[in-house]
């Protein structure tokens, strides 16, 4: 299967999936202004946050996430979402990934400068950027060695090798948690950040909490309960921050696994979606003075056709890609009706190919979303922000092939991802990583 590359090869697709997307032409609504908080976003258009694994030992931004930074401040979009940025040297998922700490707070102040003067210099204006906080929970490997800190047990990913109990986190150690993502909030403004972003999604620690119906304590079994920490960073952010500093969240509305393992279903209907919780939660975050929302989905380690329909991957999906593009995109709106004037931002519309700039401008008159938040199309088309809004179009000899090669090369130890396609430098390096 192939991604599309005209309107005709979407709407057979749609028969074949069984769906229908809204559709224009007109893709105006994308190259509109936007105002977030205080704060005005040149356009519609949101480059998520895409992990790079290549910063220096100690979290600094290095040579290849520079130069990814700045390919996507020429790129043009209106709000850069900087990448997964650990806030405990335990909490990361990888040796490289980006840290934010007292001691290189001066290293990110010139990146998050750096980004803005070349986005100027390009486009004519600066980026909003948003520094997203994590913990990488279960899936931590600070050393390059798995060392899981988790909410609770879980057979789905666990199987017949359960971790030992003696690495799920006390409800002492999410409190310190706690007090590290408000604190990293804090340390993002002063590095320049428009925004923070604490992170509840892919199934990280704040969001694996989401499902911890489980587990005993004040993180635990009841909806306050498994929402806690993210309701409560949420607000400490905003405390410790200036009113103009944007508070936000990456959240997933829905994990796609049955209950009691999996947000966003209830128990006895499998994984078919129920949004319920996820609009109480957003509710709460909106009545906090939240300033922004991005709503995913799924789990890219166990069901990455949730969260990013591909085209080719390591699996054969259960259902057509399109029809994951749906459940996203309809999820979404369904948010956006519970989040009001917040505005949100739509994710999994890389397989949309060159048609995602028609389909998600119509979604936004229509008012299913604010922002289209485009993931892998970044690395494989950085420009492709400033191409819309000059153009309307996206060129199809520059699009995300959804083949899966950037997260190949992820998975690698070591390995740092990018478009093994479209970016040469990539090529060659997903090329000696098969030697």
């Amino acid at each position: 299967m192939n991604i599309p590359k005209s309107k005709n090869d979407l709407l057979r697709l749609q028969e074949e999936a069984g769906v229908a997307l809204p559709y224009t032409e007109n893709t105006v609504a994308l190259a509109r202004p936007l105002a977030v908080g205080n704060k005005t976003v040149a356009n519609r258009i949101v480059y998520q946050a895409m992990e790079g694994c290549d910063s220096k030992p100690d979290g600094t931004p290095d040579v290849l996430s520079q130069r990814r930074y700045r390919r996507f401040a020429t790129g043009g979009a209106g709000l850069i979402w900087y990448e997964a940025t650990a806030v405990l040297p335990e909490a990361r998922a990888n040796p490289r990934q980006s840290y934010i700490h007292k001691g290189n707070v001066d290293a990110f102040k010139r990146e998050v400068a750096g980004i803005k003067e070349v986005c100027l210099k390009e486009n004519g204006f600066e980026p909003v950027v948003i520094c997203q906080l994590t913990h990488s929970g279960r899936y931590s490997k600070p050393e390059g060695l798995p060392a899981p800190l988790i909410a609770y047990n879980n057979p789905i990913f666990e199987g017949d090798k359960p971790i030992p109990a003696s690495r799920i986190v006390t409800d002492e150690y999410l409190d310190h948690v706690k007090e590290k993502l408000v604190e990293g909030a804090a340390l993002a403004e002063a590095a320049g950040f428009d925004g923070a972003d604490i992170k509840c999604c892919h199934r990280y620690l704040l969001s694996e909490l989401l499902s911890a119906y489980l587990r005993e304590g004040r993180y635990g079994g009841s909806l306050e309960n498994r929402t806690r920490l993210l309701r409560e960073a949420v607000c400490g952010a905003k405390e410790v921050t200036g009113g103009d500093f944007l508070v936000s969240t990456r959240m997933n509305a829905y994990d796609g696994f049955p209950y009691p393992y999996g947000f966003g279903v209830c128990e006895g209907e499998g994984i078919t979606p129920n949004y319920g919780e996820a609009v109480w939660l957003v509710k709460e975050l909106v009545s906090y003075g939240l300033s922004l929302l991005d709503i995913t989905m799924g789990n890219p380690y166990f069901n990455p056709h949730v969260n990013r329909p591909y085209a080719k991957g390591g699996y054969e999906p259960p259902e057509h890609p399109l029809f994951g593009v749906h459940r996203m995109l309809m999820g979404t709106r369904i948010i956006k009706e519970a989040a009001g004037d917040v505005p949100v931002v739509s994710s999994g519309i890389t397989f949309l190919g060159s048609e995602a700039a028609c389909v998600t401008a119509a979604a936004i008159e229509e008012g299913w979303f604010d922002m289209a938040g485009f993931g892998r199309q970044t690395l494989a088309y950085p420009d492709v922000a400033r191409d819309i809004v000059k153009t309307g179009k996206m060129d199809t000899g520059r699009l995300c092939m959804a083949c899966g090669k950037c997260t190949e090369i992820m998975r690698r130890p070591g390995g740092t991802p990018g478009c093994a396609v479209r970016d040469k430098l990539y090529t060659k390096i997903y090329k000696e990583g098969n030697k």
